[in-house]
C-alpha cells in the first residue's frame, strides 16, 4: 500500500515519483509481479478506511539511482480490513466493492457535467471531458479542486446516483460563492483604493 494525502478514483491517472527505497522496493515487485498495489489516503499520521487499487500504465522515466517517474490509474475501491507491517511497506488484507446497482439518468449526467464545465469556466481551469461525455461523479471529482475530505466522502459513498447528487449540491452552492468572490476582487481591484 501506498500511503499519500491523494484521494485516487476508479478511472483516474494519477503520476508518481517514487523515490523512497521501501517504496522502489514495492513499486519494482508490482511491476514484476504484473500486480496492482493500494493507495490510501494518509492524514497526519491517520490512515482512510477506504482507498483504491492502481495499475502501473507507464514508467516515464528511471533514474539512475533507481528512483522513478510512473503513471498509473485507479481501479478499483477497496476497505482495509487490517493492516500489517511486516514488511518495509505497508500491507493489508481488505474486501473489494463496487457501487450499489442504481442507474443515473442521462439528464442527471449532462446537468452535473454543465455545473461541474461552469465552476472550472469561472475559477479559470479547463475541463477535459466533453459535454457529450457522460461523465462518471469519479470523472468529475477527480478535476475538482477541492479538499480531500470531500473526494475521500465521494470515494467512499457506494451510490453513482448519490455521489453525483452530492457533487451537483456543491456545485449550486460553489458557483455563487466564486462570482461573488470574483465580483468583489474585480471591484477592488477597478478602483485602487480603500475607503
Amino acid at each position: 500500500m501506498f500511503p499519500l494525502d491523494v484521494v485516487l478514483f476508479p478511472g483516474a491517472a494519477l503520476p508518481l515519483h517514487i523515490f523512497e527505497p521501501r517504496y522502489k522496493e514495492m513499486i519494482t515487485e508490482c511491476l514484476e509481479q504484473k500486480k496492482p498495489f493500494g493507495m490510501i489516503r494518509a492524514n497526519k499520521d491517520a490512515l482512510a478506511e477506504v482507498g483504491c487499487t492502481a495499475v502501473i500504465t507507464k514508467i516515464r522515466k528511471k533514474y539512475d539511482d533507481g528512483r522513478m517517474d510512473i503513471d498509473a490509474e485507479g481501479r478499483q475501491r477497496f476497505e482495509i480490513i487490517q493492516l500489517n507491517q511486516e514488511r518495509s511497506f505497508l500491507q493489508g488484507e481488505v474486501l473489494f466493492f463496487d457501487d450499489d446497482p442504481a442507474k443515473v439518468s442521462d439528464a442527471d449526467a449532462k446537468s452535473a457535467l454543465q455545473l461541474h464545465t461552469q465552476l472550472l469556466e469561472i475559477l479559470g481551469q479547463q475541463t477535459e471531458l466533453k459535454p457529450t461525455d457522460l461523465c462518471s461523479s469519479f470523472q468529475l471529482a477527480h478535476e475538482l479542486p477541492v479538499d480531500l475530505d470531500f473526494k475521500q466522502a465521494l470515494l467512499e459513498m457506494k451510490s453513482e446516483p448519490l455521489r453525483l447528487e452530492t457533487l451537483v449540491e456543491y456545485y449550486k452552492a460553489t458557483i455563487p460563492r466564486v462570482e461573488k468572490t470574483l465580483r468583489v476582487r474585480q471591484k477592488a481591484s477597478g478602483n485602487g483604493h480603500v475607503h
